[in-house]
């Protein structure tokens, strides 16, 4: 039993410090978003919670706290209820699996960048129960298309990612870092793009946010939502920011490769992720919403080939080179 006591110590403080993060940097993403969309469209936005208002997050979390929490009496209450959870969870699960250096990481596995894609993707079981379980049929029909759109882009988005486990010869995301070569930059960019691409979609950023488009289909699954429970929603949305921005960085950047990496490996890491949450914040400002067909028609004629076309790429690079 004594025995354990290290063990169960380690696990403990691993856990504190996922959960950490994962209450911190999303709402630092938000707060990110709220400053980069205000200086980029030429508003000052909030400017009264804090200096510079950078407690509007904060401001609008105890908001929500302080709404009711309704259920409308169509709904079909435990599938309402926990679909925020669903939604949410699985990027906290995700997160323990990004290592940000050789030695930070919660969850060190043989197959993480499998673990890491499999866990996000179920995301969308959240989504479809939420707007199943309202009891509304804009939810309903925002909650298939929200899932044609998912599944859609899932495809190239495993692809884009398979080509660089392939390049690497290892589905370890420390194996993949460890392999990593600068040239990789031009090697892996088709797949990069359509790796950004499709994590954007997944998201339902804008300009792939149809499933929740208010002047199409009021909010989509999220119509019927409140207080709290749209919160987490909300919160979900950055969760994926981060743990896409953090795939994204250890994948296609070098992770915390850099100057000083022993010591500024997290560091690196941080950075990385944070310019790619930068560039997914930037893309909404900057592009309009595409229509549904358009967007269907944009995975399956345009990134699934460029997927496809960067696994062979890689295939003969490993072979030639290999």
């Amino acid at each position: 039993m004594l025995s354990e006591l290290p063990l169960l110590a380690e696990t403990i403080v691993k856990a504190v410090v996922v959960l950490a993060a994962f209450l911190v940097l999303p709402l630092a993403v938000g707060q990110t978003e709220h400053k980069v969309m205000g200086h980029m469209q030429g508003r000052l936005g909030p400017m009264e919670a804090g200096p510079h208002g950078i407690a509007q997050l904060v401001a609008d979390g105890i908001k929500f706290a302080q709404k009711e929490d309704v259920v409308p009496a169509a709904a079909d209450r435990w599938v309402f209820r926990l679909a925020p959870a669903v939604a949410l969870i699985p990027y906290l699960v995700a997160l323990a699996a990004i290592p940000w250096s050789s030695t930070w990481i919660a969850a060190d596995l043989p197959a993480g960048l499998l673990f890491v894609l499999a866990v996000s993707s179920v995301g969308v079981i959240g989504t479809l129960m939420a707007g199943w379980g309202s009891g509304n049929k804009y939810s309903l029909l925002g909650g298939m298309r929200a899932a044609a759109q998912l599944v859609s882009y899932e495809l190239p988005l495993a692809l884009a990612a398979v080509s660089v486990a392939l390049a690497a010869g290892t589905l370890s995301l420390g194996g993949i870092v460890g392999q990593w070569q600068w040239w990789w930059l031009l090697w892996q960019l088709p797949g990069a793009v359509v790796f950004l691409v499709a994590a954007v979609a997944e998201l339902q950023r804008t300009p792939f946010d149809a499933p929740i488009a208010d002047g199409e289909i009021v909010f989509g699954p999220y119509t019927e939502y409140t207080g709290l429970r749209f919160a987490f929603f909300l919160l979900a949305e950055y969760a994926g920011i981060v743990v896409f921005s953090l795939l994204f960085a250890v994948l296609f950047l070098g992770g915390w490769g850099g100057p000083w990496s022993d010591v500024l490996g997290p560091l690196w890491t941080l950075l990385k992720a944070g310019l790619v949450a930068v560039l997914i914040l930037w893309l909404r400002v900057a592009w309009p919403r595409v229509r549904e067909d358009q967007l269907q028609r944009l995975a399956w004629l345009v990134l699934l080939p460029a997927a496809l076309g960067q696994v062979a790429l890689t295939g003969l690079g490993v072979v030639i080179w290999g």
